[in-house]
C-alpha cells in the first residue's frame, strides 16, 4: 500500500450547476468526478453539540467527505503531521486517502456530513486505536 501524508489529501471542487429560479445541483458520478468508484454513500447528521466523530483510520478505504448542510471541521493526522480542513459548502468535498486518522469535530446545528466511500463497509479495514494507528503507519 501507497504510504500518504496529509498532504495528499485536498478540497475537491465539485461539478454544480445554478438556477435562479430552481435552486443548485451538485453532480458526483464514478468514473469521473473522484479517482475511485464510490461503492457506498452515508451520512452522519444530529450530531450533539460539542460531540466528535471519526476517531479512527482506515487501512485501504478512501473517502470524500461533503457537508451536506451545515458545517464542521475535519482534522487528518497521517502520524508525522496534522491538517485541518473546514468544510462548509456541499460543492466542495474533502478528499481523504487510505491510512489517515480521522477526526471530526465543530458541527454546525443541523449539519449533515455525507461520505463517499471506495467500498462497502469492512470492519477489519478500520483502525480504531490510535497507538495501533502509529505501529501500522510505521510498517514497511
Amino acid at each position: 500500500m501507497a504510504k500518504y501524508n496529509v498532504f495528499d489529501c485536498t478540497m475537491v471542487e465539485l461539478d454544480r450547476h445554478h438556477s435562479d429560479r430552481k435552486g443548485n445541483l451538485t453532480v458526483v458520478e464514478n468514473g469521473k468526478t473522484l479517482p475511485f468508484d464510490v461503492k457506498r454513500v452515508y451520512y452522519l447528521y444530529d450530531v450533539p453539540g460539542g460531540e466528535n466523530r471519526g476517531s479512527h483510520a482506515h487501512r485501504d478505504l478512501s473517502q470524500l467527505i461533503v457537508a451536506a448542510s451545515g458545517s464542521f471541521r475535519v482534522t487528518l493526522d497521517d502520524g508525522t503531521c496534522r491538517r485541518s480542513f473546514f468544510l462548509n459548502r456541499p460543492y466542495q468535498g474533502l478528499l481523504v486517502k487510505p491510512g489517515m486518522w480521522r477526526d471530526l469535530e465543530d458541527f454546525s446545528s443541523g449539519a449533515v456530513c455525507m461520505v463517499l466511500a471506495s467500498d462497502e463497509y469492512n470492519a477489519d479495514d478500520y483502525i480504531r486505536d490510535y497507538s495501533e494507528f502509529i505501529n501500522f503507519r510505521n510498517e514497511e
